[in-house]
């Protein structure tokens, strides 16, 4: 038994080690790629016909702020088709149609197109409005975003070149310093946005279309296959299928499109479900046609890791579960000390991602050494989000669907906004809270066998696994109380 508890905690930790150790892989590319610039581009004297899509399902908190702000952007009436594909079952129907009213009597050609039966969720809401659009470019921003006026002006002009199917903004967060939850959130979103999104585009890897804040080629959807909703990331499947097809995307790290982040945890961990499940079930579908392609090896090798990133989570519960038998035995069976001195090397993969996400605030922030001294924080975080995404990843391997669960948003742009009280709260909790304050006791009782053995070395880690899933876990049960 030792011996098995042994060979399973050092291939989990092999997994962890080389998803993590691909951060300096990242940041070996963001140096070598640190020169290469965006070609300059201007408005075509003729402009072009774009329609925007602004899909959402009870949004009546955001809707307004929505619909005038993407009225608000800074193009041709003439030029610009709105549609506002709303399958809402709440009065944001009332909302949206009223305002699509207010701004048709001011000339805009805005559409309000209202399904009852949400077939296809996102994915069929996009598809629908494409059949029905008549821009030759296709803008798409969900609910929590607010696109700058500039917005068409900075991204139409990259598809002056017709290879360019996508032009995809970095996000800027409207209420990062709203709590720990929006800066944690805030800075996982730094790293994907500014190191792995502009990396990945510079170095010639496949990128994503981020569901929202960015623009698309019409010609590049209807080729590519259209939105198909058989995965929970119908944006991340579609992107592959189009650069599979040979359509070049642009990424812009200058430029960017705010959003609101999430403020409620349950709210949080609907959305990371939702990416975790559908990115594996994206990787699940479209793996085997990038292994078959004709890409460089390269490019094959960087798109495995990217679809199938979230694998970790499993793999996080087990060395999370294994960890404390682990003490026990180091101290019980002697003979063992070559093997626990290979595993010192793994820490080279938490000084990797460290690495990861202070290259990604020093990028863009003036106060970056503040900002990372949220890091620890956000790594347990991180590591009490497993339990959660495990689930997801479990069901997206073996099959099992469900349906697209959106994640509520409250319009919360200052410390004096609250969302405790509002619709969408999500009253109810998963099995997955109870797993997560069992494994909180877990490592209460972790840290005292460390304790006792003076394990001093395995206290820091067992710390971050103690608060990231008690805090996860507490903060379930407090938000879906209303606390």
């Amino acid at each position: 038994m030792e011996d098995f508890i042994l060979l399973i905690y050092f291939l989990s930790l092999c997994v962890l080690f080389g998803f993590g150790i691909h951060g300096l892989v990242l940041l070996y590319y963001y140096h070598k790629t640190s020169n290469y610039s965006l070609p300059d581009n201007s408005m075509p004297e003729d402009f072009p016909k774009v329609t925007i899509q602004l899909p959402m399902y009870n949004e009546m908190y955001v809707i307004e702020r929505l619909i005038r702000s993407v009225c608000n952007i800074n193009y041709p009436k003439n030029k610009l088709e709105i549609q506002v594909l709303d399958d809402s079952t709440d009065e944001t129907v009332e909302i949206a149609q009223k305002l699509v009213d207010e701004y048709r009597q001011k000339g805009y050609d805005i559409h309000f197109i209202h399904r009852t039966n949400r077939s296809g969720y996102k994915a069929g809401a996009l598809k629908e409005g494409l059949e029905l659009s008549t821009g030759e470019f296709i803008a798409i921003f969900d609910a929590d975003f607010v696109p700058k006026p500039d917005f068409l002006l900075r991204t139409i002009p990259y598809f002056n070149d017709k290879e360019v199917g996508m032009v995809q903004t970095r996000w800027e967060h409207l209420n990062e310093e709203y709590s720990f939850i929006t800066r944690a959130a805030a800075l996982a979103l730094d790293g994907h946005f500014v190191i792995e999104q502009q990396v990945r585009n510079k170095a010639g890897f496949f990128i994503n279309f981020n569901g929202t804040g960015g623009v698309w080629r019409k010609e590049t959807i209807i080729d590519a296959g259209n939105w198909q909703p058989d995965t929970l990331t119908e944006d991340l499947d579609l992107s592959y299928r189009a650069q599979l097809k040979g359509w070049k995307f642009i990424y812009i790290n200058d430029f960017t499109s705010p959003a609101e982040l999430p403020a409620d945890i349950n709210a949080l961990k609907t959305q990371q479900f939702r990416w975790t499940k559908g990115a594996v079930e994206t990787a699940k579908k479209i793996l085997p046609l990038v292994l078959k392609s004709a890409l460089p090896l390269r490019i094959k090798l960087e798109s495995i890791v990217h679809l199938t990133s979230n694998i970790v989570f499993p793999f996080i519960i087990v060395v999370a579960v294994l960890n404390i038998p682990l003490v026990i035995i180091k101290n019980t069976i002697g003979g063992l000390d070559a093997y626990y001195n290979l595993m010192s090397i793994f820490v080279l993969a938490s000084i990797s991602t460290f690495l990861f996400y202070m290259y990604a605030q020093r990028a863009i922030h003036l106060d970056w050494r503040r900002r990372l001294l949220l890091f620890p924080v956000f790594l347990a975080g991180s590591m009490g989000f497993a339990i959660n995404n495990t689930k997801a990843v479990i069901e997206a391997l073996i099959g099992k669907k469900t349906g697209f669960t959106r994640t509520p948003k409250y319009k919360i742009e200052s410390q004096n906004d609250q969302w405790k009280f509002k619709k969408y709260v999500q009253k109810k909790f998963n099995w997955t809270v109870v797993f997560e304050i069992f494994l909180t006791l877990y490592y209460v009782l972790g840290i005292a066998v460390s304790v006792y053995y003076l394990e001093i070395a395995a206290i820091p880690f067992q710390l971050l696994f103690l608060i990231g899933f008690g805090t996860v876990g507490l903060m379930s049960l407090r938000h879906a109380l209303g606390k």
